[in-house]
């Protein structure tokens, strides 16, 4: 998977890149509007571009506008400031995929990207495992086609697990994905142990181990193999 960066902030490009390099992605960057469409343009083979609105000689919205006129599909990401509502909705009404928030964390950044490369392998909403079946777009549970309740932290959870279904994910990405930057690390891991109990509890499929299971000092992972 190949992923194009474009944001005019060096240090955060930096970040980005580090974090999807360490996930395997194959990564390219570019600093301000008119970088990033000739590297579109000239190599329209990127799997999914994470675009800033904000940048000097063309910005980000100027930048999706013509990628679309020109025909170019690719999933986008767009990246607006904090509170920014009339750039994402113009973003959204332009032909952007998804839209995420500065600050953000580097957790959530790498759910959101590959809850789009399997939109966009997939064109489906659903996440499952087993008879456990998470509605993204209605934001709905079902465990064997019938209505589960869970509260807003523990769908967080488990759509955060389904979206990684397979990988090992930690206490402290759930955490941070979850609750983002207002956790304390150190007393977080009881509690994030309590929600899992719990989740655990409604998502019980009859006479079998928990489709989540714990790896003893790291995290947790969700799969069929129970």
């Amino acid at each position: 998977m190949k992923i194009l960066i474009v944001d005019d902030e060096e240090e955060l490009r930096f970040r980005v890149r580090k974090a999807l390099q360490s996930e395997q992605y194959m990564v390219e960057t570019a600093g301000n509007g008119e970088e990033a469409l000739d590297k579109i343009v000239d190599n329209d083979s990127f799997d999914l571009i994470i675009l800033d609105i904000m940048m000097p000689m063309k910005d980000g919205l100027s930048v999706l506008h013509e990628i679309r006129d020109d025909g170019i599909n690719t999933p986008v990401l767009m990246l607006t400031a904090l509170g920014d509502l009339d750039s994402r909705v113009r973003g959204l009404n332009k032909g952007a995929d998804d839209y995420l928030a500065k600050p953000f964390s580097m957790a959530e950044l790498l759910a959101r990207i590959r809850a789009m490369l399997r939109r966009g392998r997939q064109t489906n909403p659903l996440l499952s495992c087993g008879p456990v079946c998470l509605n993204t777009v209605n934001r709905s549970v079902t465990l064997n086609e019938k209505p589960v309740s869970l509260t807003v932290k523990e769908f967080a959870m488990l759509e955060f697990l389904l979206y990684n279904k397979g990988r090992v994910i930690s206490r402290f990405s759930l955490a941070e994905h979850v609750w983002g930057d207002n956790f304390d690390p150190f007393t977080m891991s009881n509690f994030i142990d309590v929600h899992i109990k719990n989740l655990r509890q409604k998502i019980k499929i009859q006479r079998q181990e928990s489709i989540i299971r714990t790896v003893r000092g790291t995290g947790y992972i969700i799969d069929d193999t129970p």
